[in-house]
C-alpha cells in the first residue's frame, strides 16, 4: 500500500484516537494462543532485530475500506521494516498512515465456530490492502467450509493464489510456516510454528531453555566423569608406585 495524494492526512485520526481492537470476544482459544506462540518464538528467533512487529488480535487501521475509522482485526499479523517499539511506548493499534504506509507482510486468521468470512470478505480486504501472505488455519471446521486445515495464499497481480508445500517457505519474510505438535506437560496439540529454509522447525523459547538446561547437565556430567577418571588414574599410580607423581 502506498500513499495516495487523494488522501488528506490532516483528516485522518491519530492512533491515540482509535480503539485498539473491535472488542469482539474470541470463541476459540487458538485465536489467542497460536498467534502469541508465534510471537514469543519470533522474540527468540529475531532477538537481534528491531525492524519487525508482530501482534495478536490488534486493530489495523487503513484507508482502503469504507472508513479509516473502521479497522480489520486479524488474529495475528507480521509487519517488516517498521520499528519493534515506537519511541518509548507500545502500539495500541497498527495505524498504517503512522507506519509510513507499511502494511503487514503476513496476516493470520484462525477459523472458529463463528465463521468470519475468512475465505471471502477478509481475503478481498487483505488483497486490497496489499498483504503479501495470507495464512488461514482451520483445523476444526475445514470440512464445513470446504477448504484444507492449513492454507497459505500469496498476493499475485492483485489477487490471492493458493500455495503448495508445508512448511511453506516465504523468502520475503525469511521464514517458513507450518504445523507441528506442541507439548506442555500433559497437554499436546497441533499448533503453528516457524521453520527455517531447510524445513527445520524453530524451537519455542521453552524448548530452547530446556535444551540449554539438558546441555548444561550433560557438560556437568562429562566434567564429573573426567574428574573421576583422573582420580582413578592417580589412585592406580599410587597403588603401583607407592606414591603420587610430583607436579
Amino acid at each position: 500500500m502506498v500513499y495516495s495524494p487523494e488522501i488528506d492526512l490532516l483528516s485522518l485520526p491519530s492512533g491515540d484516537q482509535l480503539p485498539s481492537s473491535d472488542d469482539t470476544p474470541v470463541d476459540n482459544e487458538d485465536q489467542n494462543f497460536l498467534p502469541n506462540l508465534l510471537l514469543f518464538a519470533l522474540l527468540s528467533i529475531w532477538s537481534d532485530r528491531i525492524d519487525w512487529y508482530f501482534a495478536a488480535d490488534m486493530a489495523i487501521y487503513h484507508t482502503t475500506g469504507v472508513s479509516p475509522k473502521v479497522p480489520v482485526v486479524p488474529d495475528g499479523f507480521l509487519s517488516l521494516g517498521v520499528p519493534r517499539i515506537k519511541g518509548d511506548t507500545f502500539r495500541r493499534s497498527y495505524v498504517v498512515w503512522e507506519e509510513d504506509w507499511v502494511v503487514p507482510t503476513l496476516v493470520l486468521e484462525v477459523v472458529s465456530h463463528s465463521y468470519g468470512d475468512e475465505y471471502e470478505d477478509k481475503m478481498l480486504l487483505y488483497a486490497k490492502l496489499g498483504v503479501l501472505y495470507y495464512v488461514i488455519y482451520n483445523p476444526l471446521f475445514w470440512r464445513r467450509d470446504g477448504h484444507q486445515p492449513f492454507e497459505v495464499y500469496r498476493l499475485e497481480q492483485g489477487s490471492y493464489q493458493q500455495q503448495i508445500g508445508e512448511p511453506y517457505w516465504m523468502p520475503e519474510v525469511g521464514l517458513g510456516i507450518g504445523r507441528g505438535r506442541y507439548k506442555n506437560g500433559y497437554l499436546e496439540r497441533e499448533v503453528l510454528y516457524w521453520f527455517d529454509d531447510r524445513g527445520q522447525r524453530y524451537l519455542t523459547p521453552e524448548e530452547q531453555a530446556q535444551l540449554e538446561t539438558q546441555q548444561a547437565q550433560l557438560e556437568t556430567q562429562q566434567a564429573q566423569l573426567e574428574a573421576n577418571q583422573a582420580q582413578q588414574e592417580l589412585e592406580r599410580y599410587r597403588l603401583h608406585f607407592g606414591s603420587l607423581p610430583e607436579n
